[in-house]
């Protein structure tokens, strides 16, 4: 249609439009341009010999077969390195061991992609020291020299040709959380719990465990503190309802009652006494407490109250003044209902939950120290433990009013009312008896010294 045919105020606003297309394409075309010239500018930082490295291994069919018959994949995305924050060092930072002219010439030997993963974490050393040492001492460490061939090494969270800074908020920016490729179950979890589905303020894993320097989730009161990082006026909260409220925060893990429809049980953890009191723990090729605790289990049902006694006796011979003694903890049974948290409104607030006669929660009992990783041994100890006269020196210091109920105690206890009650009885009526027999002594005596004399 020609514009000579259509009225003028149309023609008008047809041209506005044809240019606003125009200037909305152009404006298009001119943040494309920025974004693959910032694309460019990155790659442009390379060295030339970085680019020569990068076009070689580039060839998607490059790779290396190690010793033990696994195929180590060669393959480095060129746009990936340029963007990552390792870029900025070169191939050279990480690979200064290449010699060029021979390099692809000279075959290396390398035993497994393992064994290379655990070489190459030296490299990251050099430059990240402060996080290198965080993850020495953490229990994926651990875990390492304790020979784990599954335990995270540096590689296996983090790929080093395309690290972003973690610092970046856009899109593709910093690395996603990789703790579910280990730890699926315990993810899945978590992501139906309310600290899971809280939007915007929903919590990461790093938030709770730390990122490199992680720590065994059992140990000590870790994941306690954890806690109480974020609900600063958790004991304010509950002391509104619920009595002797420190011991009962001190003795109960919080998803023991804040994690709905799980099952619990009694951790009787060993702790060194002294000056400066800890769990104990066993030392690395030293299974001392397993070896203890299968000679006082000798039928192999759980340890019974005198075997509980012989194993704290054996543990504190020739100790000292660092008694080892047992502090009991009230916890959920598996690392998944660990992380099923429900709402505030869906936690555990009947006391029958734990205190009457054969309560559900005390019907598991274990004995526990920390391995050389920081993870608990464990090893069963029967039910009837919590309710032996037998025990009351192992773990007196763990007691559920109706719960953990000693039947001789209560029997005893009901002797010492009685004769709490009847003994001053007996001494009223034995005071009353006395005055009316001096009474009518006295009588007898005034009158016979009345009496005239014949």
């Amino acid at each position: 249609m020609s514009l000579s045919l259509i009225p003028g105020a149309a023609v008008n606003r047809l041209r506005r439009g044809i240019i606003l297309l125009g200037f909305a394409a152009a404006l298009s075309l001119a943040v494309g341009a920025t974004t693959a010239h910032a694309a460019d500018a990155k790659a442009a930082s390379l060295t030339k010999e970085d680019l020569a490295c990068l076009e070689c291994h580039a060839k998607p069919e490059l790779e290396k077969t190690l010793a033990n018959g696994e195929k180590l994949s060669l393959v480095i995305a060129a746009k990936g390195f340029a963007q990552s924050v390792h870029a900025s060092g070169g191939c050279e930072g990480c690979h200064s061991e290449i010699d060029l002219k021979d390099h692809g010439k000279q075959p290396k030997a390398i035993a497994s992609k393992r064994a290379y993963s655990l070489e190459r974490m030296e490299t990251c050393r050099d430059c990240h020291k402060k996080t290198v040492t965080q993850y020495e001492d953490s229990v994926h460490s651990a875990l390492v020299r304790s020979g784990s061939e599954k335990a995270p090494l540096c590689s296996d969270c983090h790929n080093p040709h395309a690290t972003r800074s973690a610092k970046e908020k856009s899109a593709g920016g910093p690395e996603p959380v990789v703790c579910q490729k280990c730890h699926q179950g315990i993810a899945k979890a978590f992501l139906t719990s309310v600290h899971g589905r809280s939007g915007d303020e929903a919590l990461e894993c790093k938030d709770c465990h730390t990122t490199h320097g992680i720590k065994a989730a059992s140990l000590g009161q870790n994941m306690k503190g954890q806690c109480t990082s974020c609900h600063k006026d958790v004991s304010s909260t509950h002391a509104v309802w619920l009595p002797n409220t420190e011991r009962h925060l001190e003795a109960i893990s919080c998803p023991a009652c804040h994690s709905p429809g799980t099952t619990r049980r009694v951790n009787l953890r060993l702790y060194e006494g002294g000056d400066a009191p800890h769990q104990s723990a066993e030392k690395v090729g030293v299974p001392t407490f397993v070896k203890m605790a299968n000679s006082a289990d000798a039928t192999g049902s759980g340890l019974d109250a005198r075997a509980l006694w012989s194993l704290l006796q054996e543990f504190n011979r020739g100790n000292g003044k660092s008694k080892t003694v047992l502090r009991g903890r009230l916890e959920v049974q598996t690392g998944v209902q660990a992380h099923q948290l429900g709402e505030k409104a869906l936690a555990v607030r009947n006391c029958d939950t734990c205190h009457k006669e054969g309560a559900a929660s005390f019907q598991s009992v274990s004995v526990t120290i920390a391995g050389p990783d920081g993870r608990p041994l464990r090893h069963d100890a029967s039910v009837g433990v919590l309710n032996s006269i037998e025990s009351v020196g192992s773990i007196g210091g763990f007691y559920a009013i109706g719960s953990t109920r000693i039947k001789l105690l209560d029997v005893l206890l009901l002797m010492a009312l009685g004769a709490g009650i009847l003994l001053p009885l007996a001494h009223l009526s034995v005071k009353l008896m006395s005055e009316r027999r001096r009474r009518r002594q006295a009588q007898a005596a005034a009158s016979e010294t009345s009496e005239p004399r014949k």
